[in-house]
């Protein structure tokens, strides 16, 4: 993570997201955000000099959306905690699939309780098959959430921008390298 990111909080402190220096800069002169952190490297133009921002936080409080969570990989790994719900190993995004409990060649749909996290292995094992067909069982059943964390990220501790560090403790994880 380089000093080129800020850090985007809600009004309650809740990190939403990183966003590009130049987008929290908009931001500050659109009079929406203020600057909580800075960077030591500043910012000039014609008009001013600021020093640029490492963490904002939006002056009006953003509600999450009531219409419930959007069905993507994403959430479905967020649900899941990033583990295969065969195995129960926790890896990286690009290291997961997802799965149908009920194989779609036996009419299976791509709903929030027919699909699961799996590692490449536990899915290539199932094949186009019921878990109890394949011998393995589901560490969970599948359930539609009713929430998701807005952000869930992990940034290694050697990486997270120092000013950054107070504001992770919602739903951020740091770890050792």
């Amino acid at each position: 993570m380089s000093a080129s990111r800020t850090l985007l909080l809600n009004a309650s402190f809740e990190p939403l997201r990183v966003i590009s220096w130049q987008r929290a800069i908009r931001l500050m002169t659109l009079g929406k955000v203020e600057v909580v952190e800075t960077y030591d490297r500043e910012i000039r133009s014609v008009s001013f000099v600021v020093k640029m921002p490492a963490v904002v936080r939006l002056l009006r409080f953003i509600r999450r959306k009531t219409g419930g969570v959007k069905f993507s990989r994403r959430s479905i790994y967020v649900r899941d905690g990033f583990s295969c719900q065969y195995c129960g190993e926790r890896l990286a995004a690009s290291e997961l699939t997802y799965d149908h409990v009920l194989p779609r060649k036996v009419g299976g749909r791509t709903t929030w309780t027919n699909i699961v996290t799996a590692c490449w292995p536990c899915n290539a094992r199932k094949g186009g098959r019921s878990p109890e067909e394949a011998g393995m069982r589901l560490l969970r059943t599948p359930t539609r959430p009713e929430w998701l964390p807005v952000v869930t990220f992990t940034i290694h501790l050697k990486s997270a921008p120092e000013a950054w560090r107070e504001y992770l403790y919602w739903n951020g994880e740091l770890v050792e390298d």
